[in-house]
């Protein structure tokens, strides 16, 4: 499953209808992302499966540093491109992120990655992440699908931000297109993990965190949902 969701993402695909709906996405990200951060100065956050990260700037201008990392090799080469001499930014590859060290960073999120993982692989990715944050760090694990939701909660999703922000055409366009792409292919054929609230707490806590749910999700999926894991302080360990 892994394997096929990365080769996807590491070659040319229509995920954003146009260019427009690229950034807008990406903004909305970078938004979200710094909302959610607690406002403590000199923030180290590493973020994992960040994709193009195209306001990774502005990110980055609002915590101490930020470091990005992404499985796919076409898009780690793009962020190194994109962010050469960002004295804030730092771009990981796979032997960069194997050698992150423990209390590393003092923030991950991890934003609709955890759909296109093997279930087997989430505990040893949340121990990682347990692993690489400072006592007290938080964990952010965004856009996680619920038993629930359904294809038709994804099409409402994009035409409402398309219509919302001006790409609605293009995005019907690509609706169309979709449906006879690799995406529907893959989605058919191997899904996406899903996880309702109890299990993902459940997850969580196994390794390591207390956690709550957001009370909304990042991003533009009202139906998926958001967790915050805290790691334990060093007054409590």
């Amino acid at each position: 499953m892994a394997d096929s969701w990365l080769r996807f993402w590491d070659r040319p695909h229509r995920i954003y209808v146009n260019d427009r709906h690229l950034r807008v996405h990406y903004r909305r990200v970078a938004d979200e992302i710094l909302g959610i951060l607690p406002p403590r100065p000199g923030l180290r956050v590493l973020d994992y499966g960040c994709g193009e990260a195209l306001e990774a700037g502005q990110v980055a201008a609002g915590v101490g540093h930020l470091t990005l990392y992404d499985a796919a090799p076409s898009v780690q080469a793009r962020l190194r491109e994109r962010f050469a001499g960002e004295t804030g930014i730092t771009v990981l590859d796979d032997a960069g992120l194997a050698a992150l060290g423990d209390g590393a960073v003092d923030a991950v999120i991890i934003f609709s990655v955890v759909q296109y993982l093997p279930r087997a692989a989430l505990p040893p990715l949340l121990a990682r992440a347990r692993r690489w944050l400072a006592p007290g760090g938080l964990l952010v694990v965004a856009d996680v699908i619920p038993p629930e939701a359904r294809m038709l909660d994804d099409i409402r999703s994009l035409l409402g931000t398309a219509a919302r922000h001006g790409f609605l055409l293009p995005a019907l366009a690509g609706l169309a297109a979709t449906f006879f792409s690799d995406y529907r292919r893959l989605r058919h054929d191997l899904g996406f993990a899903i996880y309702g609230e109890a299990e993902m707490t459940a997850l969580l806590q196994a390794a390591g965190f207390s956690v709550s749910r957001a009370p909304r999700n990042l991003g533009f999926h009202p139906v998926r949902r958001t967790y915050l894991a805290s790691a334990p302080s060093l007054a409590s360990t």
